[in-house]
């Protein structure tokens, strides 16, 4: 009887211990789906969001890390630099000589490279973050640094003096948007895109050295080479200005990805008010210069021996994205040789509404970079009249066509040696005029307060929302594609 309720008794408690045994698995596995449904929810949160539901008590160590780390990338970039610096080097001397030639600031008669070489010391990605994946197309951001060791030797010419100019400690630190256009055939990749990000702010800090002479033989050579620097970067690659690069070899049509007026900005330059005077003796002639892109400017006329002036002119300029570009305006006091900046200002074009015209009032300040200025006095206002219309479709591409006979009228122009730069255009109504672009309707207006503003130069086939074939080429020959210009017309 003994064993026989022993048996029963063993029974019974292996049986309860499998079926307890059983419960807790089946009671963890359901707690572990409801914490693995816990966590991608929470994983969905972002930092203010758990702001909101942990109050005080959430931990101020919780990062949220944008790029993802790619050491593995950084050592594969290093060991592979040699050959990728001499591709590079081939490449900004066949492509970047020609835009110091259309970006040659009045004063210089020659900007061209003496000496190129990226040096030994590799970029480094910080980190990678996939923008966005659509059907036929990847947007990657790229945050890149560069503490580089290049040697490179700018032969600047003047009337003055030509001196070799060195730059030396050059550090990059900037965002780089890469899109990549999908194709079913290998490489899989039929064109790429690259533009550096306005936000955050591409920095390109390097010092200047002259070889074998002095910077201040030519007065301000300084400063203008990095005028000429960040103009070249902020209107050339800047985002939404883009390089588009065919991959393969085989034709494809790129036109999606290149870059396309967006609307017009119809902007009246009304008046200042209180500006700082420059002059030791008498007041300052001031004139204001407008722009969305650092190479397409147009200035107002001077007011001579005025601190309150009224222009009450009015300029059309072409935007491309009106989410990432502002309109500059710069006030100048007309001064034989060198003109003097009284101040300057922005307006972001996001913060406008279509078809809605508007009256602002503006404080000018001594730079757009206020970190680096010591001298923070007032320096007046500007006011403005101000009205965006975006481009239907028709009227894209009517301002396309129309732009591309504005590029063979500007490099007629400079092949006649009327301009000799696109940046000696600011200046260019009487040449324009002289030249007898007046009977096509170009130059007829130059003198008037009315300056239409086409946004866009051709520079080579390489830039500019161009295509880039991997072949050398003659920047003076036409290319098949279009890019926006400045011209000024009634």
């Amino acid at each position: 009887m003994g064993l026989i309720s022993g048996i029963m008794m063993g029974m019974i408690f292996g049986i309860g211990l499998m079926a307890g045994w059983q419960y807790m698995m089946r009671y963890r596995s359901t707690k572990r789906i409801a914490k693995a449904v816990d966590v991608k929810l929470m994983g969905s949160l972002n930092r203010d969001d758990l702001k909101k539901i942990c109050g005080d008590k959430f931990p101020e160590w919780i990062s949220f890390p944008v790029f993802e780390q790619v050491k593995w990338l950084n050592k594969q970039l290093s060991k592979l630099w040699p050959f990728v610096a001499d591709a590079g080097e081939a490449i900004i001397k066949d492509s970047v000589e020609p835009i110091l030639e259309d970006y040659r600031p009045p004063g210089i008669s020659s900007l061209k490279f003496s000496k190129l070489s990226l040096g030994t010391v590799a970029p480094k990605i910080e980190g990678i973050r996939v923008q966005s994946l659509k059907k036929g197309q990847i947007i990657m951001d790229i945050d890149l640094r560069w503490g580089g060791d290049p040697n490179i030797v700018l032969e600047v010419d003047a009337v003055v003096a030509s001196i070799p100019i060195q730059l030396k400690d050059l550090q990059v630190f900037t965002v780089i948007r890469v899109i990549f256009q999908l194709a079913e055939e290998i490489p899989c990749i039929s064109a790429v895109v690259v533009a550096l990000l306005s936000e955050p702010k591409p920095r390109i800090d390097y010092t200047l050295k002259a070889v074998g002479g002095s910077l201040t033989a030519i007065p301000g050579l300084s400063d203008m080479i990095e005028d000429t620097v960040d103009s070249i970067v902020t209107d050339m690659l800047e985002w939404p200005h883009r390089i588009v690069v065919p991959i393969g070899g085989l034709p494809v049509d790129t036109s999606d990805l290149e870059l396309k007026p967006q609307g017009k900005l119809t902007v009246t330059v009304i008046r200042a008010t209180n500006l700082k005077n420059q002059e030791m003796i008498g007041k300052s002639d001031p004139y204001v210069v407008v722009y969305i892109r650092p190479l397409f400017k147009f200035k107002t006329k001077t007011i001579d021996n005025n601190l309150n002036p009224v222009w009450d002119e009015t300029f059309v300029l072409i935007a491309e994205d009106k989410e990432t570009q502002s309109l500059f305006l710069e006030v100048f006091d007309e001064d034989i040789g060198e003109d003097d900046r009284m101040g300057v200002t922005k307006l972001p074009l996001n913060e406008l509404e279509a078809e809605t015209p508007k009256e602002i009032e503006l404080r000018l300040l001594p730079k757009f970079d206020m970190l680096k200025v010591k001298d923070k006095k007032d320096r007046g206002t500007i006011t403005i009249k101000i009205l965006y219309h975006e481009f239907s479709k028709k009227e894209q591409l009517a301002a396309l066509e129309e732009e591309k006979k504005i590029i063979e009228e500007r490099k007629q122009l400079k092949a006649e040696g009327v301009i000799g730069s696109s940046m000696e255009a600011l200046d260019g109504a009487a040449a324009l005029a002289a030249s007898g672009a007046a009977g096509s309707g170009i130059g007829a207006g130059l003198g008037a307060g009315v300056r239409v503003v086409r946004s866009g130069l051709s520079k080579t086939k390489k830039f500019m929302g161009r295509t880039f074939t991997g072949q050398s080429t003659n920047h003076k020959k036409s290319g098949s594609g279009s890019s926006p210009v400045n011209v000024a017309q009634d």
